[in-house]
């Protein structure tokens, strides 16, 4: 890894696990809940390194390269999901480590499972809106005209997953419930 940029993504996506694992670690493993807190509340401190890395490669003149767009996309994510993704690992540790109740599995189909499917692709939109906000606006203060072009193109990589996403939640749900309703009508008819 040549690029500093993917070289940073790496170690703060690294960073997230350490922090998340060693948290929940530190809270039920051992019932440490104050370091807990505190190690969990490092968790920004992570992005605020990647837009500052970001923003010095620019500054310093840096080629714009799919890293620094995928930067922009990177903390969209993390902004937005983090917090669940905590929540989600928290449930499973403390029925592990703490005798809390098991976690309960989301279903694959029906109303209930579109609706995750909805908020999960609406998360994905406001974590796509976070991403051009800060491709943008290092866009407009630290990049060069070059730089700048180059970065704004993030539009196309947020198009791309925004309609995947789209195609494989929502749509796929949708279709699975479709698919299940016109089976069951048909066994209904057939006796």
């Amino acid at each position: 890894m040549n690029n500093p940029i993917l070289l940073t993504i790496a170690i703060c996506e690294v960073g997230f696990w350490v922090l998340v694992i060693g948290g929940l670690c530190l809270r039920y493993v051992a019932r440490m809940r104050r370091a807990s807190t505190i190690t969990l509340a490092l968790l920004p401190v992570l992005d605020i390194v990647l837009i500052a890395a970001v923003a010095l490669d620019l500054h310093r003149g840096g080629d714009v390269e799919f890293a620094h767009r995928l930067a922009g996309i990177y903390l969209g994510w993390t902004v937005v999901f983090a917090h669940s993704t905590v929540a989600w690992l928290d449930v499973r540790f403390a029925h592990r480590f703490a005798g809390g109740p098991a976690p309960v599995k989301p279903p694959k189909t029906g109303p209930q499972a579109y609706r995750n499917e909805i908020r999960g692709f609406v998360k994905w939109l406001v974590a796509a809106a976070i991403a051009l906000v800060i491709t943008y606006a290092l866009a407009f203060t630290v990049a060069d005209s070059e730089q700048a072009a180059a970065l704004k193109t993030v539009i196309q990589p947020l198009g791309v997953i925004t309609f995947f996403w789209f195609v494989t939640g929502p749509l796929w749900v949708v279709g699975t419930k479709n698919s299940s309703s016109k089976d069951a009508a048909g066994e209904r008819s057939r006796l």
